[in-house]
């Protein structure tokens, strides 16, 4: 009997399979995405290879919907401030945890689009996580939460263009000047015209958008900007992700950014833990790692980077001596964005990133939770 048969049956049992996973992981504040990365990682051998497709159909539109939400939240207003605000401490970020990790994976004999793509994996914290252990630990409006929603905004915003560049040169299939060029010309002429129609036409939709929010088609307009220019974006060989976070951007102009999202989130809810499920189902274990040595080297910098970053970036942000300790503690996870890279990469790397963004999720989580003790022992000690 055909999988069509039985497609409600197993959606069924896929999402039963995610609610129970979660709430095991939940429990024990862990992250939720590594639930459904080990899940994926545990069935894999199960599936089919028409059932994986329909999974990575179905998580093509989670992960979509995720960059459209994202974007929802920086009208362009906000995009400037928080740009003046962090620019600084976000550069140092992008130079330390993506340019130092580039370069050590170049050194350690990966080809240059594996290292560019290690890089990515590297950059970003996890927003959701970090903002979750925030929340539940009542640090979110305290100033080092301030400073934290910043750089991991600068680092949302970063991150979109970040893979659309990845995504081209993947396409381009090899990595020159002329090439780089292209991809940052597409990227630059698709930004100025999402901003032109955000500033002249969306801005002009506010009182419709507002007057029928509550109709039915309202739904069926957002997700019709967002898909157009997501595929606007792939057909210029960018990212699509990078179109659905521009239309989320162009949206929030009407000024209804949180109605919007009350609408779209349990539609990203359901799809999302399918991305992160057919990410654990590409890493095949027992395949070996790469090369174990750079994985020691690049975890100990993922360790080390987001420390100077949190730390000297909180300093410059005006951080107390021990709130920059704390939020040099709170920075080590890596989630969402880097699982989104890690997916570009060939196949032989799907166990060495999987190992990556599952260990530094881990210590992240740890680090975080210690972080408080530390910055009271490290202010003790730097009193004596």
């Amino acid at each position: 009997m055909e999988y069509s048969e039985h497609l409600f049956l197993v959606g069924g049992i896929a999402l039963l399979l995610f609610f129970f996973v979660s709430y095991f992981f939940q429990r024990l504040k862990l992250p939720s995405l590594l639930a459904y990365v080990f899940l994926g990682i545990a069935l894999a051998g199960l599936l089919t290879e028409s059932e994986l497709n329909i999974v990575d159909e179905i998580s093509r539109l989670g992960i979509l919907l995720l960059f459209f939400l994202l974007g929802l939240h920086f009208p362009l207003a906000r995009l400037i401030n928080i740009s003046r605000r962090v620019w600084s401490v976000g550069v140092m970020d992008i130079g330390l945890n993506f340019g130092v990790s580039f370069l050590l994976a170049y050194l350690f004999g990966f080809d240059l689009m594996a290292a560019l793509i290690i890089g990515g994996v590297a950059y970003a914290s996890s927003s959701s996580i970090t903002v979750k252990m925030l929340e539940e630990s009542k640090r979110l409006k305290t100033p080092e939460g301030e400073f934290k929603l910043a750089l991991l905004i600068f680092e949302d915003l970063a991150a979109p263009v970040l893979v659309s560049f990845l995504v081209g040169l993947t396409t381009h299939g090899v990595v020159t000047a002329s090439s780089i060029l292209i991809i940052l010309g597409k990227v630059v002429l698709l930004t100025l015209a999402s901003v032109l129609m955000a500033l002249h036409v969306f801005s002009r939709l506010d009182l419709f958008v507002s007057r029928y929010m509550s109709r039915d088609f309202i739904p069926l307009f957002a997700a019709a900007i967002a898909l157009i220019f997501a595929g606007i974006a792939e057909a210029l060989d960018l990212s699509k992700l990078l179109g659905a976070f521009l239309a989320g951007v162009v949206l929030s102009e009407t000024g209804t950014s949180k109605e919007l999202e009350e609408i779209i989130a349990p539609v990203k809810d359901l799809t999302l833990p399918f991305f992160f499920f057919w990410f654990g189902t590409t890493i095949t274990v027992g395949t070996g790692i790469v090369s174990p040595l750079a994985l020691a080297v690049l975890l100990l910098w993922a360790v080390i980077g987001k420390l100077i970053v949190g730390f000297w970036g909180g300093r410059i942000y005006g951080l107390t001596f021990k709130s920059s300790i704390r939020a040099a503690f709170g920075l080590v996870q890596r989630g969402e964005f880097s699982v989104v890279i890690a997916a570009l990469a060939k196949p032989f790397m799907s166990v060495f990133l999987g190992i990556y963004i599952v260990v530094t999720a881990l210590v992240g989580v740890y680090l975080f939770r210690r972080a408080p003790a530390l910055a009271d022992r490290l202010s003790h000690w730097r009193g004596r």
